[in-house]
């Protein structure tokens, strides 16, 4: 019974010891999404929404009131200018039109009459028959039968020109957007002429009205080239062309905005009046340059990453706490190392901040060296060993970023997350992969230099 025992707890130590072991090579051993460095270029832009539209509409409506009798236009329809595409019931007008003809010609007659009388009167003035008094009379009457018969000839004009009305023509050449009535709605034009239809020009040629924010109208100009979607289309992109900034704001929750107006050609008429568009204005654009996606700018390298960079350099004779005489032979000509910032005889302070003389290019932390977001440190694998090497970062178009850097190269794989090891990536490391591991960043430079990480 005791050998049995004794075989028991030597077979579970060994389960167990392979277990760990096991279990442990799992945990160190590490493996990375990578992404590309690519060439192309890169936009920086400014984004909006508006809604597109006709350059030229016009809604039609009626002079008169009536019943609908004749709709020879319907949604989507092609017309001239000139084309009868509605006519009112004309009964009534007709009715008015022939009571102005005749109050006319009633009107003519009355003053043939009274210039008759007024002939008369004349005549027999001379005679003594007719006073004075008479003759006034008839001359008054004579004037007012000429009053009479012009307002009568106005109301006749005004009664053809109603009737006229009662005739729609289309007063441009275009496609018809809207019809608002039908055969038998009865319409009122008491207060303001109803709309009968809305007629878009040509299609071919749109416009976008965007609203942009206050803050980004400073770089918004006329002719700036506009890049746009609309949701009917969410895999095709449009182009426009700025035409108008104007001045007039509106404000919307305390949120001030301009409108801009934006041309754009339609010529396979995919584009329609009142689709939404969300409209993305080149602001600035980096032609044929290197780029990354932000993703490996933004990565943070573990502390077992930064620990196997440090052993690598060590055991190469690098040296990154001391620069100068103590440091590598570069600092005695006045480069100091990885000094964070170098006296008057020092030169470029490496990836520290400023040197002396000409001044180094600093990391986010250093002080005289570029502003923070002006430099970013990538992660590779070259010739199966992890490094990292420093780049300038230039135009940002939201998801990927211009980058310059002499060891970087189109095609190169970079390190943009850590995606197994879990006992290596427990643990981040401070931003800076070339910091020692004195966590105040302080080693000594050579003649010249500054004190070093």
């Amino acid at each position: 019974m005791k050998k049995l025992i004794i075989l028991l707890v030597v077979i579970a130590a060994g389960v167990g010891g392979v277990f760990y072991f096991r279990r442990q090579a799992a945990a160190d051993s590490v493996s990375y999404l990578y992404v590309a460095v690519t060439r192309g270029d890169v936009e920086s832009t400014v984004s909006a929404t508006g809604n597109l539209s006709a350059v030229d509409s016009v809604q039609v409506g009626t002079q008169v009131s009536g019943i609908i009798d004749v709709l020879n236009a319907d949604f989507n329809d092609h017309v001239h200018k000139g084309e009868l595409i509605a006519r009112l019931d004309t009964t009534v007008l007709r009715l008015a039109y022939d009571r102005a003809v005749a109050s006319e010609d009633q009107g003519k007659a009355d003053l043939v009459q009274k210039g008759y009388a007024l002939e008369q009167v004349k005549r027999l003035l001379a005679t003594g028959a007719e006073t004075e008094s008479d003759y006034e009379t008839a001359l008054a009457n004579d004037v007012m039968s000429k009053a009479t018969l012009a307002s009568d000839s106005v109301a006749l004009r005004e009664a053809r020109q109603n009737l006229d009305y009662a005739y729609i023509y289309s007063p441009i050449n275009g496609i018809v957007i809207k019809r608002a009535v039908d055969v038998g709605q009865t319409v009122a034009s008491s207060f303001s002429a109803p709309e009968l239809f809305l007629i878009a020009g040509d299609l071919s040629q749109m416009q976008i009205v965007a609203s942009v924010d206050e803050s980004d109208i400073g770089q918004i100009h006329d002719g700036q080239t506009v890049a746009f979607t609309v949701e009917a289309y969410p895999d095709r992109t449009f182009s426009g062309v700025v035409r108008q900034v104007r001045m007039q704001s509106t404000t919307v929750d305390n949120v001030v905005d301009y409108p801009v107006v934006v041309d754009v050609e339609n010529k396979d008429g995919a584009l329609r009046p009142g689709m939404t568009a969300t409209v993305n204005f080149e602001v600035a654009k980096s032609a044929n340059v290197l780029k990354v996606p932000d993703a490996a700018l933004r990565f943070q390298p573990t502390a077992a990453m930064v620990a196997q960079i440090r052993a690598q350099r060590a055991a190469s004779g690098a040296d990154t706490s001391r620069g100068g005489a103590k440091g590598d032979s570069a600092s005695r000509s006045g480069r100091g190392g990885f000094g964070r910032r170098g006296g008057a005889a020092g030169g470029r302070g490496g990836f520290g901040a400023a040197g002396g003389g000409r001044g180094g290019r600093g990391g986010a932390t250093a002080n005289g060296g570029r502003p923070v977001g002006d430099v970013a440190t990538l992660w590779y694998m070259k010739d199966g060993k992890l490094a990292a090497t420093r780049v300038h970062t230039g135009l940002s178009d939201g998801q990927e970023t211009e980058i310059s850097g002499p060891n970087v190269v189109e095609g190169m794989q970079i390190i943009a997350a850590v995606t197994s090891g879990a006992s290596s990536a427990a643990t981040k490391a401070p931003t800076n992969p070339f910091q020692s591991n004195n966590q105040n960043g302080r080693g000594r430079g050579g003649p010249g230099g500054g004190r070093g990480f």
